[in-house]
């Protein structure tokens, strides 16, 4: 009880450690961040792979209202886990410092540089007081000087640079999946295989095109694209990841 309580008295402030250090707040959005589902991102020779689960909560949900990947610039692309308002005010605060950097430069922002932007603009949240940390974790991927480079945002304002990641549910089955399954001189095709079948692995239902979103960023073009809903489809029938006409049926 005397835990508690302790615990308690630390975790009504954002701005306040506890006596080991911890601050609940920020620990409280990781959690957040748990109980969305997953995205995952491969950096490959070709590109960078942006892949997410989106499965909807209800038959009646329209696929299409559920965003998890956003085009930030030409050249980057923003997955998200966590809770989705506070994704949507991070991408629009991504997308202005891109655009910032083009009109006072004339050059695409790096990768590195936006991130850092984005995580700067996080930690102040986690030092002001009357104010939460955001319940959401990034992939921001994309190509800078003619590289893939993918980074991951923490509610702590930590970046971190990745060969591959997943964030959201499920996180450490998906890691341990990606470390067994990933190779250096993977392709884009293969990147995205290697998501899918990552997102496959936390689903037992199988995928489908309308329950997942696919995006890259091409090392040749330096562009975003989303995939369509029939490329998708393809992938997944190429892996072996369909859901079953049981499953459907079920649904």
């Amino acid at each position: 009880m005397q835990g508690q309580a302790q615990q308690q008295a630390y975790d009504r402030g954002i701005t306040i450690f506890s006596p080991d250090g911890r601050l609940y707040q920020v620990e409280y959005a990781r959690e957040a961040v748990k109980r969305g589902t997953a995205s995952v991102g491969v950096r490959t020779e070709g590109g960078v792979v942006l892949a997410a689960d989106k499965r909807q909560r209800s038959p009646l949900m329209e696929p299409t209202s559920v965003e998890k990947i956003h085009k930030a610039d030409d050249h980057v692309g923003i997955a998200s886990a966590g809770h989705v308002a506070d994704a949507r005010q991070l991408i629009d605060f991504a997308r202005r410092q891109a655009q910032i950097n083009r009109l006072r430069y004339g050059e695409p922002i790096g990768i590195e540089t936006l991130t850092k932007a984005v995580t700067d603009h996080i930690q102040q949240y986690t030092q002001v007081g009357g104010a939460r940390p955001f319940g959401v974790a990034l992939l921001l991927g994309g190509i800078e000087d003619g590289e893939p480079r993918l980074y991951e945002t923490d509610p702590s304002g930590t970046p971190y640079e990745w060969k591959a990641v997943s964030i959201g549910a499920d996180r450490a089955d998906l890691q341990d999946y990606l470390e067994e399954e990933y190779t250096e001189d993977i392709d884009l095709a293969g990147g995205i295989d290697l998501a899918l079948r990552a997102i496959d692995a936390a689903n037992e239902d199988g995928l489908t095109a309308e329950g997942a979103d696919v995006a890259t960023v091409d090392v040749e073009d330096e562009r975003y694209r989303q995939l369509s809903r029939e490329e998708v489809t393809s992938y997944i029938s190429e892996a072996g990841l369909e859901a079953s006409d049981e499953d459907e049926t079920a649904e």
